[in-house]
């Protein structure tokens, strides 16, 4: 009896021998490195919390705060408002049309984000092509300012981001059932009754996973930002490199680092709990 008790409480812990190399991995490659960044951000310069208290109160803090959130929340919107037509019509287009369309959408992913932005910054400029094609059909006067403010940011980040948002949407409608839809419409609903009734409802769930990943991507990226945005879009990355690289202030740094992990995972938690993510069907 003794011996069939310690195989079954001996049991659970035999199975995390193979995951054992990939925890050992994660402790010490992720969890140790956020102990210490959050050690860093409590005890530089002095201990407390005054890193937070600084930057949750500083005006300049603020406002990179608030350009942070506001870009994510442009970025996912226009993402979303895009990539949903796209990733329909994946769904209903003939399957080798699809095909090449689904490897233009994977090629842009495959392309290196260096070149993708400054292939935007030629094209942005005003002196660019999408300015002086607009001069020459004569719908604007005198070239748009679309680099160094939030409309270049907002172009450059929603093209990279559209993949991220099409694939989980194309996932979820490509699973939808036509019958539904096809017995909406012989009960008399409209097309914008099945659409707003019927498709949509159905499709949260990859409206939800796209619109999570694009604006906790949106939240942490640095490289469009900086490239093709000015001081009054500074982001919360460009913040902390300058923090760490360039005025070597670790504690502010982490504690801005920190702040960004956990608005990540409080957004993680509450999708989780909308969508009910893991929870048996």
């Amino acid at each position: 009896m003794r011996s069939t008790l310690r195989r079954g409480r001996a049991w659970p812990l035999r199975g995390f021998g193979p995951a054992l190399p990939a925890l050992v991995f994660l402790f010490v490659f992720m969890v140790a490195p956020l102990a210490v960044l959050f050690l860093r951000s409590v005890t530089e310069p002095t201990l407390g919390l005054g890193n937070y208290a600084e930057l949750l109160g500083d005006a300049t803090y603020g406002r990179v705060l608030f350009n942070t959130f506001t870009v994510a929340t442009v970025v996912t919107v226009v993402t979303l408002a895009l990539g949903y037509p796209v990733a329909w019509l994946l769904v209903i287009l003939p399957s080798r049309v699809a095909r090449w369309l689904f490897a233009i959408i994977l090629l842009s992913m495959w392309t290196n984000l260096l070149a993708r932005t400054y292939g935007w910054m030629v094209l942005l400029q005003r002196t660019g092509v999408i300015n002086r094609t607009l001069m020459d059909l004569g719908l604007i006067s005198e070239p748009l300012p679309l680099v160094n403010n939030l409309a270049g940011v907002t172009i450059g980040m929603t093209y990279i981001m559209l993949p991220f948002i099409i694939l989980p949407l194309h996932a979820t409608l490509s699973a939808i059932d036509p019958a539904i839809m096809q017995a909406a419409s012989i009960a008399g609903a409209r097309p914008r009754q099945i659409f707003f009734r019927v498709l949509l409802p159905l499709s949260l769930p990859g409206i939800g996973a796209g619109c999570l990943m694009v604006f906790v991507m949106a939240l942490g990226y640095y490289v469009t930002p900086a490239l093709l945005g000015g001081a009054s879009t500074t982001m919360l990355a460009e913040l902390i490199a300058q923090q760490v690289q360039s005025l070597l202030n670790w504690g502010l740094g982490s504690a801005a680092a920190f702040i960004l992990l956990t608005v990540t995972l409080i957004l993680y938690a509450i999708y989780v709990r909308a969508i009910g993510l893991g929870r048996p069907q």
